[in-house]
């Protein structure tokens, strides 16, 4: 019986790890007393108990809980600390022999929410010669609220919230957003992109927008559709064809895949990436790259 535990269970992304794995009778989940789940100590001991351990805490707790595994336990983090630091391997399977490398590794670095978005639909292009690693982006994410975790949640469902949130709210606008150094380094690019990310009044879902200029391709627009129709073919990241109309930002909320789309002509081009900010975003792929360290079917568990 594999054994699993849960370093901060009581966050959103823990929550719903821990929901996940009720329904799993192969997996055995460890707990701890509500008296003594910041005691050190007994974290160190159920950390170091466990086959697999989630980190679903603050930077500052994540790092510090690194260092107490002293163990074979394999280590998939869900917070920024680790995203970019070396031995640790960026948990996006999708991408090259990432899937490999994530079977081979102990240490497992959860993407974030926007950062899945973006990487999605700018790492295969510079990987394939497409994008060059110089290249200037632009990035526009619009996101439900539930990815600002349990203080935000409770902003926008009370009673007595405030007019601003009946609007959608651009945050980040000092371009230190906590996800662009992930996603200029996994997408090998040598700068991080102009971001606005924007949340809105619905609970959860995200979409990503990356616009280019058909000028800034080694390539057509059809060799773009071609790349991800290669690359994501499923089970989890499948490319769709545009749909006519309009493209809604939670179509795939409550489900852990994701779709990769390409509009626009073949002067400017939209790259779009659909999926819910807590499946794919977080606690969906955190399942996704559980599975694949088990060796098992990496869908096991997941909602597609």
């Amino acid at each position: 019986m594999t054994k699993i535990f849960i370093d901060g269970s009581a966050g959103t992304t823990g929550l719903r790890i821990r929901e996940r794995l009720a329904g799993r009778p192969e997996l055995t989940l460890l707990t701890l007393p509500e008296d003594r789940r910041k005691d050190l100590s007994a974290r160190e001991e159920a950390i170091n108990g466990a086959d697999i351990a989630f980190f679903c805490l603050p930077d500052e707790a994540a790092i510090e809980a690194a260092s107490l595994v002293h163990g074979d336990t394999a280590v998939i983090d869900t917070s920024t600390a680790h995203r970019t630091a070396p031995g640790w391997e960026y948990g996006f399977p999708e991408l090259g022999d990432r899937r490999a490398r994530i079977r081979a590794c102990k240490r497992i670095a959860n993407p974030g929410c926007h950062a899945s978005g973006f990487i999605s639909l700018v790492e295969p292009l510079v990987r394939a010669g497409l994008l060059t690693k110089d290249a200037e982006l632009c990035c526009f994410s619009l996101t439900g609220y539930s990815g600002g975790g349990k203080k935000m949640i409770g902003e926008y469902e009370a009673a007595d919230r405030l007019a601003a949130y009946d609007s959608p709210r651009q945050y980040g606008t000092t371009q230190a957003h906590k996800h662009l150094p992930e996603m200029a380094a996994v997408c090998g690019l040598d700068n991080a992109p102009v971001f606005c990310p924007v949340v809105a009044d619905f609970y959860s879902g995200m979409q990503v927008t990356v616009p280019v200029f058909a000028s800034q391709l080694k390539g057509r627009l059809e060799d773009v559709k071609a790349l991800y129709r290669d690359v994501y073919a499923g089970p989890v990241v499948r490319y769709e064809d545009c749909p006519e109309g309009m493209l809604a930002a939670n179509a795939l909320s409550g489900s852990d895949g994701m779709t990769v789309t390409v509009a626009g002509n073949a002067e400017r081009i939209l790259l779009i990436s659909t999926f819910d900010n807590l499946g794919k975003g977080a606690s969906g792929a955190a399942i996704q790259n559980m599975n694949i360290l088990l060796g098992l079917d990496e869908t096991t568990g997941l909602n597609l």
